[in-house]
């Protein structure tokens, strides 16, 4: 075609191969300047070609299509731009992640944890708490917004807690990736707080559990579960009911990650 470009050209010149361009044409990314009506061949202008290596650069961002699209039909620049940041953004969260992930490789390959497990009698206790299904995938946000409404109840009521935070893991919140997860803030028996949000007022049962202590990153919990899950086992002691968590502060209560936890198993 005069003037056009054939689509073998075309990705030579961009790097993109024939099915990716043509991908690109069915999704509505890229479209061709002209497409042969009785052959199908795909044309492409000149003048398409930075914009084919644009769209190059982003995908191997992993910029996902309809995050491209919006960029390369942004109204202005700030637009444009904030698509951008808002994905490298998320790309350094997930370097983030990937280190702490090699870290802990690291440490089970060189220092394999040791912990110690005890039995306890865990009376009940009054508590303010949120509870709420949620995924997996959701747990961390979820787990520090509901803390942060609950200890600004804590403070509004002029209340003083009467234990460490805790929240309450049943087995499906494992196992289905999904499940009723509760947080809750231990007070005294005869407090009437104001409730407000999310918060009730409830009662977190007794329990005998095996505990485990673990402090260290996030990202290593699962050894204290596997600590103290194995040891339950090894006990022929398992009971029903949630694994508990409660959060020993080792500084400022309201400073959600200054902590060490305890896992509770449920023992028969």
């Amino acid at each position: 075609m005069n003037g056009l470009l054939s689509i073998g050209d075309f990705s030579r010149m961009t790097f993109l191969s024939v099915k990716t361009l043509r991908h690109y044409h069915d999704v509505g990314l890229l479209e061709p300047a002209l497409v042969d009506d009785r052959s199908g061949y795909r044309y492409y202008r000149l003048d398409q070609v930075g914009t084919a290596q644009l769209i190059r650069r982003f995908r191997s961002l992993d910029l996902p299509v309809d995050e491209v699209r919006a960029v390369l039909t942004a109204p202005d620049e700030s637009a444009r731009d904030a698509v951008i940041v808002s994905h490298l953004e998320r790309m350094s969260a997930q370097l983030r992640e990937t280190q702490a992930t090699v870290e802990s490789l690291q440490r089970m390959l060189t220092t394999p944890a040791q912990l110690t497990v005890t039995y306890r009698d865990e009376p009940a206790v009054t508590a303010l708490a949120i509870v709420e299904p949620v995924d997996a995938s959701e747990w961390i946000p979820w787990w520090l917004g509901a803390f942060k409404e609950l200890h600004a109840v804590l403070r509004a009521s002029g209340l003083s807690r009467s234990g460490p935070d805790g929240a309450l893991f049943p087995t499906e919140v494992f196992t289905d990736e999904h499940g009723e997860l509760t947080v809750y803030v231990p007070i005294p028996a005869s407090s009437s707080p104001t409730l407000s949000g999310r918060a009730q007022l409830v009662t977190v049962p007794a329990a005998r559990v095996a505990v485990t202590t673990y402090d260290g990153p996030l990202v290593d919990l699962d050894h204290a579960y596997s600590a103290v899950g194995a040891w339950v086992w090894e006990q022929a002691r398992g009971g029903d009911g949630p694994v508990r968590e409660r959060y020993l502060p080792t500084g400022d209560e309201d400073d959600l990650l200054a902590h060490v936890t305890e896992v509770c198993w449920p023992v028969a």
